[in-house]
């Protein structure tokens, strides 16, 4: 099966295929959100995706259980077909389409399967090389769909658009199904089906359990949930927020998310290579967050075109925060220990995916920013803010501003963190995991030294 043996560049196919698709949407999906909710708009995107989010948050560490026992390739076409299904409904029937995309995040978790894949075909050295490729792919897809997506709708309509993206999802499945070789070698599978699955292993909230037992990893992960909240919400209504609160056309928001797309993986590449070796491991994340708190602050008050274009310049330098963060988990945290505690990350991350939509969303409804008065496409920001409320003409975006107010806790937090190598804490950590093991000896210390990437969704 398959066409040669599995490599990484089988998973960047699939992940660039599946994205892409989703990205020709966007404007379309906009238009649909709008005319099916009128009323309620953006409460209503932030339950769906919301719903979505922690429903694949729940089925993520189940699903990369199966995938240990039964294959990487089947449950690579079982997440992509079930991700890809709502795409052909956005104009038969808006209102199963909007369904479709809630129930699919039982399924939407492609990148837990993409990589344990890359992990089954990579050396332990290459994987931070091969993941980074991965995490390229998927920047690349969304920089350039947009921008085609609101090309083809603005010049042959939404019908070929959904279309189009219809058709690459077919793509990618056929791709699966003729051209991805299981990477998951048999003499690693089980015998009978499903008898390596047990519930410490399909637990979501096994890896958070561990939290408690390490002050430095506990910072971080409250740093992390802190700084990713509002970026996951951010994320979940901004395109639909800049075009019809401050009046981007598609055009608009295509350039803008290509824009920023580029900018943020210059950030991650040049940038954040001397942040590091110039001001060190932890100030580089300060600086990160720093950032994330005025780009927030800056689109929770701007009320014209200009200033969320500077806002998304300062928002692509933000991007640098979590790949930051990542590098100091690694450094404060043992090598038997890596695996575990990249997992609560993830973990932590896939929560914010569920709860960060549906608090923004919770939060534009609290401050009565609706869209009823708005037309879809034809509205100039000048326009957008005279017909606004006082309340929203003080404050245009509220949950920016309330998603800023986080992020300034999380740097609080970040303030605290210890900045020391692995090598120069081994000792005490040594100490510290030897009395751990020697004290919870009788009760069994697999669980609590076992990495996570063997047993969840990483």
């Amino acid at each position: 099966q398959g066409v040669g043996r599995p490599s990484v560049y089988h998973a960047v196919v699939v992940i660039f295929l599946e994205f892409f698709a989703w990205g020709l949407l966007t404007t379309p999906m906009l238009t649909v959100l709008h005319e099916t909710f009128s009323h309620h708009t953006f409460l209503m995107n932030g339950l769906i995706q919301g719903v979505k989010g922690f429903l694949s948050f729940l089925s993520a560490p189940l699903i990369g259980a199966l995938s240990d026992a039964w294959g990487r390739r089947s449950f690579l076409l079982l997440t992509v077909f079930f991700t890809c299904a709502p795409i052909p409904l956005m104009r038969i029937s808006p209102w199963w389409y909007f369904a479709m995309i809630s129930v699919s995040g039982i399924f939407s978790v492609t990148f837990s399967v993409i990589f344990a894949y890359v992990a089954d075909v990579t050396q332990e050295h290459e994987r931070i090389t091969a993941y980074g490729l991965v995490s390229a792919t998927f920047a690349a897809s969304l920089v350039t769909s947009p921008a085609i997506g609101a090309y083809l709708s603005a010049s042959y309509g939404d019908n070929l658009v959904v279309l189009v993206a219809t058709l690459v999802a077919a793509v990618d499945i056929c791709f699966i199904l003729l051209a991805v070789p299981e990477s998951l070698p048999e003499k690693m599978r089980p015998a009978s089906w499903g008898a390596s699955i047990s519930w410490e292993q399909a637990d979501p909230f096994a890896s958070l359990k561990k939290v408690r037992k390490d002050s430095t990893v506990l910072l971080i992960c409250i740093t992390v949930f802190l700084s990713y909240l509002p970026e996951a919400g951010q994320y979940s209504s901004f395109f639909l927020y800049l075009r019809q609160i401050i009046g981007f056309g598609s055009a608009s928001i295509a350039a803008f998310i290509a824009v920023v797309g580029i900018l943020s993986i210059i950030a991650q590449t040049v940038f954040l290579s001397i942040l590091m070796r110039s001001i060190g491991n932890k100030n580089t994340v300060l600086l990160g967050l720093g950032f994330q708190i005025l780009q927030l602050a800056w689109y929770g008050f701007g009320s014209q075109s200009w200033m969320m274009w500077a806002a998304g310049a300062v928002a692509a330098m933000s991007s640098i925060t979590f790949p930051a963060i990542s590098a100091l988990v690694s450094r404060n945290a043992e090598s038997d220990q890596q695996g575990v505690v990249q997992g609560i990350i993830t973990g932590i991350r896939g929560l914010c995916n569920g709860l960060g939509p549906a608090l923004y969303g919770f939060i534009f409804f609290l401050f009565h920013v609706e869209l009823n008065e708005l037309p879809p496409d034809q509205t100039s920001g000048k326009k957008a803010m005279q017909d606004a409320s006082d309340e929203r003409a003080i404050i245009p975006g509220p949950p920016f501003l309330v998603g800023a107010c986080i992020v300034l806790l999380a740097f609080l937090v970040a303030l605290f963190i210890p900045e020391h190598s692995k090598a120069s804490n081994t000792r005490k950590h040594s100490n510290s995991i030897s009395s751990t093991l020697s004290s919870n000896q009788d009760r069994g210390s697999e669980e609590d030294i076992e990495p996570l990437l063997q047993d969840s969704s990483v």
